[in-house]
């Protein structure tokens, strides 16, 4: 591009110049956002997500995982990923794989949904827990019609909630992601 005295130079582009962001040297700022796919079938991430990852990476480029589960009670949507069983980091490391051998950079977004869930994707149909036992209540645009009232963790549940987040970030380490 040219400036404008028409000298030929390059116009610095923020946007596209590269970026140290703490240990991770990205080669420009334009980064994949976590978009829910819904197509981790049981919860494990699927082969087809290799392509699709791969093909969002550039060098140097950052791409956040679609939010990802920390346990059977944080999800709260239609085949999502989890990253809490065997089975889930192992599907994980190909997909991270084939963006690490792009030069790319993988974030895990491990995630708990609390009470915006409800008995159908909750272990045994039991009630989605939270913080509070409060509904939700409506928005613009959301049917809390669809999300069960939750059950309120008790003081001794928390630090079993802290524990599933631990084990996910250990396990996010495992598979190959970069940070979480």
């Amino acid at each position: 591009m040219e400036n404008k005295s028409g000298e030929g130079k390059q116009q610095h582009i923020p946007l596209l110049s590269p970026y140290k962001m703490g240990n991770f040297q990205l080669s420009h700022k334009v980064v994949l956002a976590p978009l829910t796919r819904q197509r981790s079938y049981g919860n494990v991430p699927q082969p087809h997500a290799i392509l699709y990852y791969s093909q969002r990476t550039t060098k140097g480029g950052l791409l956040i995982a679609e939010a990802t589960g920390v346990s059977d009670t944080a999800q709260g949507y239609t085949d999502t990923p989890g990253i809490w069983t065997r089975e889930q980091v192992e599907a994980w490391k190909p997909i991270v794989n084939a963006v690490h051998s792009k030069g790319g950079i993988f974030f895990c977004q491990i995630w708990h949904v609390g009470r915006v869930s409800n008995t159908g994707f909750q272990p045994n149909g039991q009630d989605p827990i939270s913080c509070t036992d409060k509904p939700l209540t409506p928005q613009i645009g959301l049917d809390v019609a669809e999300f069960t009232p939750p059950r309120r963790l008790t003081t001794d549940e928390i630090p079993h909630i802290v524990n599933d987040f631990r084990h996910a970030a250990r396990n996010a380490i495992e598979a190959g992601k970069n940070f979480f």
